[in-house]
């Protein structure tokens, strides 16, 4: 059924952004939920309002069973609202939460445009009406163009009866709005309105416009709360109405089921300063980050809320990249340091089977002679070589470091190759030798 209504948010021009991992929090949603016209732009009871003015609701779209609890800014991750134009507040009766509303009030004037943030609720406690989608609201409207007065101007028709495309359901026909099952109680807020006055001079408040709000010591909090529809369980947190560009941080607080009682975890805008009980979620700032979600990819990061195809350009190729192993793998672009192998250290691996060619078996099946074996300073290689190829001679510690190479060798008449000197310590080593891309392995001994 998630599925499903993910489909169907896409196609009416909803913007989902999509979770990148399983969690409680499986996504963040943002509609446009009006845009006001000329004939809202009439009334002078609620102070005004913009022509092209967007109203925007933000839901969190929880796991079945999971409740919202708080929205909150703390010193390590702010509560951030802002745009590039004021956030409209209706002067007659707006209120900063959603929660405080009376029902009957959505029919006056553009107060049903008002900016505020609650935890699921749209109405006072007696109404019982919670924040539902437009798309998912099947019961009718009771704000906007005969439920509404009409303003100040007193539209014969009403106000709020926009039906610009952009908005999908006009707000006639669905006012995202429908009895909740479950109420939430306990409401409690700090943070925004002054202490001693009750005022709100932030940009919940009508006193002074404002286009941005930003706290380390906010919230609004209630005992747990659900969607409308409890097993979709969209919770709306927020309705913000602005002409400009829509910004915003969010940090939530869930309460989830356990198998014995619940457990509280919350979910961060900001990716630093997490602690116990905190989890960073990219999908709770707006607007979304989007990248390489892919991580099958070098580009991939966390910190992406939504995927960007052309963001993804190198796949992680694994392997050993430590030139000194005798599995290097100059294809790799990821180093896996446990699977390198080292002649005399090859960790848990067998060397026999990652690198055949340097194992003791293949050493006693060498057509190489060494002599003098062990040497004082250089020594000879004599083997069947082929006539008029140059051959490659490496000397390896028993760690599988190169600390001697010669290219271009060719063998004499004798199938000799004569390795005059080697400036190494006194040791054992093993002596690698590449002619036509067969390759044979020995030890030597220096004294």
């Amino acid at each position: 059924m998630k599925a499903l209504i993910r489909f169907i948010l896409l196609l009416s021009g909803i913007v989902v952004l999509p979770s990148l991992c399983s969690a409680q929090l499986e996504n963040i949603i943002v509609e446009k939920y009006y845009i006001s016209d000329a004939n809202d732009a009439t009334d002078t009871l609620g102070g005004g309002i913009e022509p092209g003015t967007v109203t925007y609701r933000v839901y969190a779209d929880l796991a079945q069973g999971t409740k919202l609890r708080r929205i909150y800014g703390d010193a390590s991750h702010p509560l951030i609202f802002s745009s590039t134009e004021p956030f409209f507040n209706n002067k007659a009766d707006g209120r900063s939460f959603g929660y405080q509303f009376a029902r009957n009030r959505y029919r006056e004037n553009t107060v049903a445009l008002d900016t505020w943030i609650t935890i699921s609720s749209t109405t006072t406690s007696s109404a019982r009406q919670g924040g539902i989608l437009k798309i998912n609201d099947l019961n009718g409207s009771f704000i906007g163009g005969e439920n509404n007065d009409g303003g100040s101007a007193e539209i014969a028709d009403g106000l709020l009866v926009n039906t610009n495309a952009e908005i999908g359901i006009p707000l006639t026909t669905a006012d995202g709005m429908d009895s909740l099952d479950v109420l939430p109680t306990g409401f409690n807020h700090y943070g925004f309105e002054d202490v001693i006055s009750g005022d709100d001079s932030t940009i919940l408040g009508s006193i002074i416009p404002r286009n941005y709000f930003e706290s380390r010591n906010a919230g609004l909090l209630c005992e747990g709360a659900m969607g409308v529809d409890t097993i979709v369980n969209h919770v709306l947190l927020a309705q913000l109405t602005t002409k400009g560009d829509l910004e915003f941080e969010i940090n939530i607080e869930l309460e989830i089921p356990a198998a014995v009682g619940t457990n509280i975890v919350k979910y961060v805008a900001r990716d630093s300063g997490i602690v116990e009980g905190e989890v960073f979620s990219p999908l709770l700032r707006y607007p979304p980050v989007c990248g390489c979600t892919d991580a099958d990819y070098l580009e991939y990061s966390p910190v992406y809320a939504c995927s960007n195809p052309d963001s993804c350009q190198t796949l992680i190729v694994l392997g050993c990249t430590d030139p000194l192993a005798c599995n290097f793998n100059p294809n790799a672009n990821f180093n896996v340091q446990e699977i390198c192998c080292y002649i005399g250290d090859c960790g848990d691996l067998n060397i026999a089977d990652v690198c055949p060619e340097l194992s003791i078996d293949s050493q006693a099946q060498s057509k190489l002679v060494l002599y003098p074996n062990p040497g004082t300073n250089g020594f000879s290689i004599m083997s069947p070589f082929k006539s008029g190829e140059f051959v490659a001679v490496g000397l390896y510690s028993t760690t599988g470091k190169l600390v001697h190479q010669i290219n271009n060798l060719l063998p004499s008449k004798g199938n000799t190759v004569l390795i005059e000197k080697v400036d190494v310590p006194a040791g054992v080593y093993i002596v690698k030798v590449e002619q036509v891309g067969e390759i044979q392995n020995s030890i030597w001994i220096k004294q």
